[in-house]
């Protein structure tokens, strides 16, 4: 590898170094974020006693004891008397506020997001005999899901990072939203600078293979004595390669005031002639 092609890999290694270096503190944050969107829902507070109720009737075990983390934990201690004097939440007959509310309720207690990889996705794990009613709720407030079952419970799943969006917007958590936005932006910035390194690589390594190919051909030719029967652009083109292995199609062309087109055909036939002696 000559000195510029080797400049120009270690450029491409240390853009690769920071990419990974990027994409390490977006996945970072993302986990950061799932925190954060959690403890954002846990401090809502409803306003109508109603809605209180039933987000608690939402949380289902959580709100008794069972809650898997210290964020539920505290949000069932706040909501412990909020049913009190009121008719059990009845999903048919609720309005959306309380819905919504209960959709929360269900989220912190059986809900969880993963952003990992760059993909958006959402889940509720449920008992198996929950799972068809409740994705048949989430289509009627707009939130359409897809269930399967998974280990013998039932798994309702959004991928859409929209559906996810709006999800959160109508369960309160803006906040999160709007860095979930962020995040968003990053990654696909992060996608494309990875596509620009991973095609600049791809030319870099055919150049290198190219350019030893062709320096090959016109070393056999000059063992042979071949290179000196040939036309004297063609000879010209060969020297000006074998002096800069890694100079492009381009490079070449400005430095014989030729065209590219006339570069890449002597250097096709000093391929090919060398070709012809084997």
């Amino acid at each position: 590898m000559t000195s510029v092609t080797a400049r120009r890999h270690a450029a491409g290694c240390e853009s690769r170094r920071r990419v990974d270096q990027g994409a390490r503190r977006v996945d970072e944050g993302a986990r950061q974020l799932v925190e954060a969107l959690r403890a954002e829902l846990a401090a809502v507070e409803p306003g109508r006693a109603c809605c209180r109720a039933a987000e608690r009737d939402g949380l289902g075990s959580a709100a008794t004891g069972q809650a898997r983390d210290a964020v539920v934990a505290r949000l069932a201690v706040r909501l412990e008397h909020a049913d009190r004097g009121m008719a059990r939440f009845e999903w048919s007959t609720a309005a959306e506020h309380c819905r919504l509310a209960w959709l929360r309720g269900r989220f912190l207690a059986r809900g969880s997001l993963s952003l990992a990889s760059g993909r958006t996705h959402l889940e509720f794990v449920l008992p198996a005999t929950d799972g068809d009613a409740f994705a048949v709720q989430l289509a009627e407030l707009g939130l359409p899901a897809r269930l399967r079952s998974r280990r013998g419970a039932a798994v309702v799943t959004w991928k859409s990072a929209a559906t996810v969006t709006r999800f959160l917007r109508l369960a309160g958590a803006s906040a999160t939203v709007l860095e979930l936005e962020s995040l968003t932006v990053a990654r696909e910035l992060r996608s494309d600078l990875n596509r620009q390194l991973n095609a600049e690589t791809a030319n870099i390594r055919r150049g290198i293979a190219t350019a030893a190919r062709q320096v090959a051909a016109i070393e056999q030719l000059e063992a042979s004595g071949r290179l000196d029967s040939l036309p004297a652009t063609t000879r010209a083109v060969a020297r000006a390669r074998l002096a800069t292995p890694e100079a492009s199609i381009s490079e070449l062309a400005a430095e014989l005031d030729s065209g590219r087109s006339a570069i890449q055909r002597a250097l096709e036939r000093l391929e090919a002639e060398a070709a012809r002696m084997r």
